[in-house]
């Protein structure tokens, strides 16, 4: 019954915009798989067909570069890096480019959730010691990972998904998604200098942090893994998830690094969330609920597959049920040459407007709070609208001139 597969739909949803259901302690990642979990219960999609709509490449490139991010962490990368930036003799303003340059850099390549996780403690260590406010540089950590990490189709999952159900070209997006992103990164500083106003400094005690050493051997290991992957997205004609997935093999081949850290850093209950969506939208679809939908829209004179209108519904949903969901439901709709970078860049940069838009800005306020370092989503949202509209007006002003 097609009112089965509604209700399942709907009730995903609603618990992607309100981020929990309540009454019930489940995250978005429990309201996906219990969806998924009642369409199978309810036969309304079988064991085979849940299978098959699992798309097995995107969760392999996910896993493939989580279990790569996992080796620099462990490897202490991601803590020598923090440490070498905040200890530069530079003044503040110096010092929120470098971190907002180099968070940009990492994002881009690496998992941006990750880079937040271990960078955000450690900023908030480096400023304490300066006798900086540490809230302009967490912000600027927050958003740069965001905005860095729209420059590549591995700089964040719903990239990865888009990248890969859309068979776009590595090497061909960095033109669409770079350019931007490095716009947007150049006015995510000015925006936070031109907020802060020279109000940089403040005391506060250095909160113990544990210390992470660098273990050069196995960053250099992860280095080259992770050079000899993106070359291989570049130039080699071999599926991005088998490159992902044989780089993963090899670092977990250690004789020093226990798998189990490895694998305790990557992120599963993302992998869930995944597949639950997976699922509840191929019974969507499967019903012809999405085609009746799209026509509707037809008959009522609106086209969801132009790219003006593409954009505006995406950076609106990414902020009511987030961006890998929203992800999920336009995707059917990516008919145009250009909606696989509308979708990229609009997703992404969306995420900066409000806290719960992106992972990394929850990762980042939580890390601060649990060092003492409160910053409400008030204070978020002075830095993050600004930060939006800037980096989507942008992007869209470069996606014109590409079309």
């Amino acid at each position: 019954m097609d009112g089965w597969v509604l209700a399942a739909f709907g009730f995903v949803y609603l618990g992607m915009i309100l981020g929990e259901i309540p009454g019930l302690a489940l995250d978005r990642t429990g309201v996906a798989l219990l969806g998924a979990l009642f369409l199978l219960g309810t036969e309304q999609v079988t064991p085979t067909g849940a299978w098959k709509a699992i798309d097995v490449p995107t969760i392999g490139l996910l896993f493939g570069l989580m279990v790569v991010s996992a080796q620099f962490r462990l490897g202490g990368f991601y803590a020598e890096v923090t440490r070498r930036v905040v200890a530069a003799d530079v003044s503040p303003r110096a010092l929120l480019a470098l971190v907002i340059g180099v968070t940009g850099v990492l994002s881009a390549i690496l998992a941006n959730d990750i880079v937040c996780l271990a960078v955000a403690p450690l900023l908030v260590v480096g400023c304490a010691r300066k006798d900086l406010d540490p809230r302009p540089f967490l912000l600027g950590l927050a958003c740069a990972a965001n905005v860095g990490s729209a420059a590549t189709l591995i700089g964040n999952p719903q990239n990865m998904l888009i990248g890969q159900k859309l068979g776009m070209s590595f090497a061909g997006y960095l033109l669409d998604g770079g350019v931007p992103a490095l716009l947007g990164l150049a006015a995510t500083w000015w925006i936070i200098c031109a907020l802060t106003r020279g109000r940089w400094h403040g005391k506060m005690e250095v909160p113990a942090v544990p210390q992470v050493e660098l273990d050069r051997w196995q960053t250099q290991k992860g280095l080259l893994v992770l050079v000899l992957i993106i070359a291989g997205f570049l130039f080699a004609p071999i599926p991005r998830e088998v490159l992902a997935l044989s780089g993963a093999a090899v670092l977990l081949t250690s004789r020093k690094m226990a798998s189990r850290d490895l694998l305790g850093l990557v992120d599963w209950h993302l992998l869930v969330l995944f597949g639950g969506l997976f699922i509840v939208n191929f019974a969507v679809a499967d019903r012809g609920l999405l085609a009746q939908a799209t026509g509707w829209l037809h008959g009522a004179g609106v086209n969801p597959q132009a790219p003006p209108l593409l954009f505006a519904v995406t950076v609106v949903l990414s902020n009511l049920v987030s961006n890998v969901p929203a992800v999920m439901l336009l995707l059917p709709q990516a008919t145009h040459p250009l909606a696989g970078p509308v979708l990229a860049l609009s997703s992404t940069l969306a995420g900066n407007l409000l806290v719960v838009g992106s992972i990394a800005n929850l990762i980042v306020l939580d890390q601060a709070g649990r060092l003492g370092v409160t910053i409400s989503w008030r204070e978020h949202a002075r830095v993050g609208v600004p930060v939006t509209l800037a980096t989507l007006a942008i992007a869209a002003l470069w996606l014109w001139v590409r079309g």
